[in-house]
C-alpha cells in the first residue's frame, strides 16, 4: 500500500511526485468504482462533497454531512472497501450557498455547517469564505477584500477547532485547505475568463490567513494548513477544454516550494489529457479535483447500454424499453434550475448540451425518482438478455476487452463501472499509483 496520507502529502510530492485525487460526486457508480480502484491500487480515497450539495439545510442531494457520511460508508461495505482508508473532505465550505444574505446571517450559517461536517468525520476541510454576502461592498462581481476573507476563514476554523476539541478520544484532526479558484465555483466557460494565479495574490492569501489564524491563537490549526486552492490555468466549459501548460504555469508552480509544508489543489482538472495531470502532480498541484468527468463517463455508458437495449428490442419480443435518454431529458426541461443558466444558443444547441455538455449538468439529475426508475428497467432488460459481444464491441469496446480479458463481467453494472474507472485509473496514474 502507498504509505503516504494528507497529512505528509507535501513530502511525498516534493520527493516523490506523488498526489491524491478527490471524487467529487455523490452517484453511487462512480463512488464504487472509485472504491474497486483504490482497491486495486492499495491507496487511501478521498471522496467530497461541496457546501452547496450537502449542508444542514440538506443540499441539493438532501442529506446533512452525517447522511452523506452513513450514505459513503454503506457503499464501501457494499464493495468490501475498508472504511479507515477512506477520507471525507468538504469543499468551499463558507457562505456560498447564502450568498443572497446579509454577511451575518451567512456567516452564522457557515458556522452551523462547518460545526456539523467536523463532527461527521470529515477531515479535510476546505474553508473559503471568497464569495461576497448581500451586504458587502462593491459590485458583485469583483472580489472580496481579502483581509475579510481571510477573517471570515479564521472564523470558521475557530468553530473547527472548538468542535474537534469535544470529539472522542482518538478523532482525525481536521486538515484545512485555503484560497478558491477563479473563477467561484460553478466553472468558466469562456477562455478569457481564466487567468493563472498572480504569485503576488497566492502569497497574500498564505500569508494575511496565516495573521488571521495566529491572532486568533488557532497556531495548532494553522500547522495543519495542507494546501492552498489556485488557478493553474486549466477549466472547461460545454464544448471546449482549456488544456495545462507547464510553461505557463511554471513560476506558479515553483513559489509554493517556498512554504516547505504546503502544495496547491487544483480544482476543475476534469478532461485533461493524461500526461498533463501527471505533470501537474510533478509541478506541486499535488491535490486533482475531478468531478463532472466521472458522471461524464456514467452518462456515456448508460446511453451507450440504451442503444444496445433498442438493438435487442428488435429481436426479442416482451423487452419493456426504458427509454432513459428521452426520461432524463424530460427531467431537465421540467425543471431547468440545474442547467438553464449554464447552456447558451437556439433550442438545438441547448437540446445537444442537456445531453454531451463537458459540463455535464444532466449529473443534477439522476437521483430522481423518474430516472431511477429508467435505469432500473434499463439495468434489469440487460441482466436478463445477455449482451451481446458484437454489441459491446460495436458500443463500448473498451469494456469488451475487459469483458473478453475477464477482468469483469459481462452485467450493466459492472460495465458502467469499468467505463468510470477509464477515467478514474487516468488520476491514478497521474498521482503516481501505477
Amino acid at each position: 500500500m502507498n504509505n503516504f496520507s494528507l497529512e505528509n502529502l507535501h513530502q511525498f510530492n516534493s520527493d516523490q511526485s506523488i498526489g491524491i485525487y478527490s471524487v467529487c460526486s455523490a452517484n453511487g457508480f462512480v463512488l464504487k468504482a472509485a472504491m474497486r480502484q483504490a482497491m486495486e491500487d492499495e491507496t487511501n480515497l478521498l471522496v467530497e462533497s461541496t457546501s452547496n450539495q450537502v449542508n444542514q439545510m440538506g443540499g441539493y442531494i438532501g442529506m446533512t454531512p452525517s447522511q452523506f457520511v452513513d450514505y459513503v460508508h454503506e457503499i464501501a461495505r457494499t464493495v468490501s472497501f475498508p472504511l479507515n482508508r477512506l477520507i471525507l473532505g468538504g469543499d468551499h465550505l463558507g457562505p456560498n450557498p447564502w450568498q443572497n444574505e446579509n454577511a451575518n446571517s451567512a456567516m452564522e450559517k457557515s458556522k452551523h455547517m462547518i460545526r456539523d461536517y467536523v463532527q461527521a468525520g470529515y477531515q479535510k476541510i476546505h474553508l473559503d469564505a471568497s464569495m461576497k454576502c448581500n451586504d458587502d461592498n462593491g459590485p458583485l462581481h469583483e472580489p472580496l477584500d481579502c483581509h475579510i476573507i481571510a477573517e471570515r476563514a479564521a472564523d470558521l476554523c475557530e468553530v473547527a477547532e472548538q468542535t474537534y476539541q469535544n470529539m472522542p478520544p482518538g478523532s482525525l484532526q481536521p486538515l484545512y485547505v485555503i484560497g478558491t479558484d477563479v473563477p467561484i465555483p460553478g466553472g468558466a466557460v469562456e477562455e478569457q475568463d481564466i487567468e493563472i494565479t498572480n504569485t503576488v495574490d497566492i502569497k497574500n492569501t498564505i500569508e494575511i490567513t496565516k495573521k488571521a489564524f495566529l491572532t486568533r491563537g488557532l497556531d495548532s490549526a494553522w500547522k495543519r494548513v495542507i494546501a492552498v486552492v489556485v488557478q493553474p490555468g486549466v477549466e472547461f466549459g460545454d464544448e471546449i477544454v482549456l488544456n495545462y501548460s507547464h510553461d505557463q504555469a511554471k513560476e506558479l508552480s515553483l513559489f509554493i516550494e517556498n512554504y516547505s509544508n504546503l502544495v496547491y489543489e487544483a480544482h476543475s482538472t476534469d478532461y485533461q489529457l493524461k500526461s498533463a495531470l501527471r505533470q501537474m502532480v510533478k509541478d506541486h498541484f499535488a491535490i486533482l479535483k475531478v468531478g463532472p468527468w466521472l458522471t461524464f463517463a456514467f452518462r456515456e455508458a448508460v446511453f451507450a447500454l440504451a442503444e444496445i437495449e433498442e438493438e435487442l428490442s428488435f429481436s426479442r419480443k416482451g423487452i419493456v424499453l426504458s427509454h432513459i435518454r428521452e426520461t432524463l431529458d424530460q427531467l431537465m426541461c421540467e425543471n431547468p434550475t440545474y442547467w438553464n443558466n449554464h447552456y447558451k444558443g437556439d433550442h438545438k444547441t441547448r437540446s445537444f448540451s442537456r445531453k454531451y455538455s463537458y459540463s455535464d449538468r444532466s449529473r443534477y439529475y439522476w437521483n430522481l425518482p423518474h430516472i431511477r426508475e429508467s435505469l432500473s428497467i434499463l439495468i434489469h432488460n440487460l441482466n436478463h438478455h445477455e449482451i451481446p459481444a458484437t454489441l459491446l464491441s460495436q458500443y463500448l469496446p473498451m469494456q469488451y476487452q475487459s469483458i473478453r480479458e475477464g477482468r469483469i463481467q459481462n452485467s450493466p453494472e459492472e460495465i458502467i463501472q469499468d467505463k468510470i474507472r477509464d477515467t478514474i485509473v487516468i488520476y491514478s496514474y497521474a498521482c503516481g499509483y501505477c
